[in-house]
């Protein structure tokens, strides 16, 4: 039987200290079970050439890249990336270009959806995941964040960026592109149905910079605004 064919998105603002890497990690891990991924890097004009990485390795790997005139963020990246996937892909994901998100979970989550789940989560907050040297501070800030959101889905790790799921789901959906929590939006939108978690342990990038910062705080912030005022008041923001 043939594998549920999937295209991932990985939105980037320089990452060559590590896409290839990444990149290269993805490819070996569908190669070794038998999974049909196409990779789509959306690149937001990096000035480290990460886009010019991408176009290289697009010669020997499933990857292509889609080259943004500006940095106009994580979201939009990913939602322009889904647009532009192949039509024989029956599920659509993320993932953060920083190597942070552990690969060797992805035939876990194309399983779960071939299984009958619409929406697997890379979580880190289920048993058997985790977080590994991430500041207190970062830690503090992603519980907090995930706190904020829990009365909108059951789901743990709801600001999770790493996921897969059904494209069917985000059919007549609207996702709004603010901020870098692409997740939640499909969390609290999507109609998947049936929701699964796997749990890895969350590394912290090893090359690059966070793009955390007050700005995508305030964002996240308005993105729940916006959430919960679409459950209590569904006329008002239909």
């Amino acid at each position: 039987m043939a594998s549920l064919p999937f295209s991932i998105v990985i939105p980037t603002y320089n990452e060559a200290g590590g896409i290839e890497r990444l990149l290269r990690a993805i490819d070996s891990v569908c190669k070794e079970h038998h999974l049909d991924v196409e990779m789509i890097v959306v690149d937001d004009n990096s000035p480290d050439g990460t886009g010019a990485i991408v176009d290289r390795l697009a010669a020997e790997l499933p990857v292509r890249c889609i080259h943004r005139p500006g940095k106009l963020g994580l979201s939009s990246g990913v939602i322009e990336g889904w647009k532009a996937a192949r039509p024989e892909s029956k599920a659509l994901g993320a993932m953060d270009g920083d190597f942070s998100h552990d690969v060797a979970i992805l035939p876990r989550m194309v399983a779960a959806l071939e299984s009958g789940y619409g929406l697997a989560i890379g979580s880190r907050y289920v048993a058997g995941g985790g977080i590994t040297n991430w500041p207190m501070r970062r830690i503090v800030t992603s519980r907090v964040a995930c706190a904020l959101a829990r009365p909108l889905t059951k789901i743990k790790d709801i600001t999770s960026g790493y996921f897969l799921v059904r494209r069917e789901a985000l059919e007549h959906v609207r996702l709004d592109p603010i901020g870098f929590k692409i997740g939640l939006e499909v969390i609290a939108k999507a109609h998947y149905g049936k929701a699964t978690e796997i749990p890895y342990v969350f590394t912290d990038r090893v090359a690059g910079q966070s793009k955390l910062n007050n700005r995508e705080i305030l964002n996240y912030l308005k993105q729940l605004r916006k959430l919960y005022a679409a459950r209590l008041f569904p006329a008002r923001t239909a």
